[in-house]
């Protein structure tokens, strides 16, 4: 090998060792390049993930109350309709007791205030005998209706009627009963 072959040979390893360098320091570069958009990338995926994580969490739980509130609307709704069942069945249960005629003149008393020239007052047939001292004493005259449950009705010369019964005054009470009781039971 000549001289001049070996400065070529030298000159061309020199030159390919540079580009090699190059190409290494370049390789370096972008290795590194596609590392930090990669890692910024995933940065990025990671706040996504976990903000989607987060409203998925807030979500579910928002579901979740709401399952459990309306659940608890549901019992408590429940039980005041049991309960009113049970009062309606205690009201039922006061047309056996001893002292039911004098509820009924009590409630016949209540109608009479209202109503204006009463001529008649109205019960059931069952009822009939318990209030046939208190009508004639008044002078009114005595009717029967079977439709008519737990209490009684005023005709007034003119034709109007009120009506007053223990049922009637169970569910214009309700409301307030219901608002006491939901207080007694719930808070």
């Amino acid at each position: 090998m000549s001289k001049l072959e070996e400065i070529l040979q030298a000159d061309v390893e020199a030159e390919i060792k540079e580009i090699l360098t190059q190409a290494d320091s370049q390789a370096a570069k972008m290795v590194s390049e596609a590392e930090r958009r990669a890692a910024a990338r995933l940065a990025v995926h990671r706040k996504k993930i976990n903000a989607e994580e987060r409203a998925a969490l807030q979500q579910a739980q928002s579901a979740a109350a709401l399952s459990v509130a309306t659940a608890r609307m549901q019992a408590k709704g429940e039980v005041m309709a049991r309960l009113r069942q049970k009062v309606l069945l205690a009201l039922e249960e006061t047309a056996s007791q001893p002292d039911y005629a004098k509820v009924l003149q009590a409630l016949a008393e209540k109608a009479m205030q209202v109503a204006a020239a009463p001529q008649a007052v109205v019960a059931h047939p069952d009822d009939q005998e318990k209030l046939s001292d208190w009508a004639r004493q008044r002078g009114l005259e005595l009717k029967a209706d079977p439709g008519l449950h737990l209490g009684v009705r005023i005709v007034s010369r003119s034709g109007k009627l009120i009506e007053n019964t223990l049922p009637e005054r169970l569910h214009r009470a309700w409301d307030t009963l219901a608002a006491e009781l939901n207080k007694l039971l719930w808070e």
